[in-house]
């Protein structure tokens, strides 16, 4: 017997020996609203690192002068960096909303399969929509 076997060696209520995974693969599991929303979680909080530093690259820009702040604006300005500040638009708001879901969590709340169903639509839903009240407000007071 290697380690591998060893390690998947327990014993049930009764004591006796059983052979158990050593983890649940994905294709164990019926895909489910709160997997999909855990990974876009982590995935997210990449995302707004990134965006992050963009914003901040953006801001190095507006203080080392005119032709600086320039560039940048043409960079996020263009379709692409348009595009990338939405998706940190998107990240953001669904970091905030799943955090504010989680901290529910924290205080004991919301824990049934239903609730915990419904409030991971709810967050998808406040998330869209956060996402596009921000863009339709910003493109209505810039124009």
């Amino acid at each position: 017997m290697d380690a591998r076997d060893a390690l998947m060696l327990g014993r049930d209520s009764e004591g006796r020996l059983v052979r158990r995974p050593l983890s649940p693969h994905l294709q164990v599991y019926r895909w489910q609203i709160t997997m999909t929303l855990s990974i876009l979680h982590r995935i997210t909080g990449v995302g707004l690192v990134i965006g992050t530093g963009l914003l901040v690259s953006w801001l190095m820009a507006v203080a080392s002068g005119p032709v600086g702040f320039a560039e940048a604006q043409a960079f996020f300005g263009s379709v692409l960096g348009r595009f990338l500040l939405f998706c940190w638009t998107l990240a953001l708001f669904y970091h905030f909303c799943n955090g504010i879901r989680h901290l529910a969590w924290d205080l004991g709340h919301g824990y049934d399969l239903e609730t915990v169903s419904r409030s991971g639509w709810f967050t998808v839903g406040a998330t869209v929509g956060l996402t596009l009240f921000a863009w339709i407000l910003g493109y209505a007071l810039l124009g």
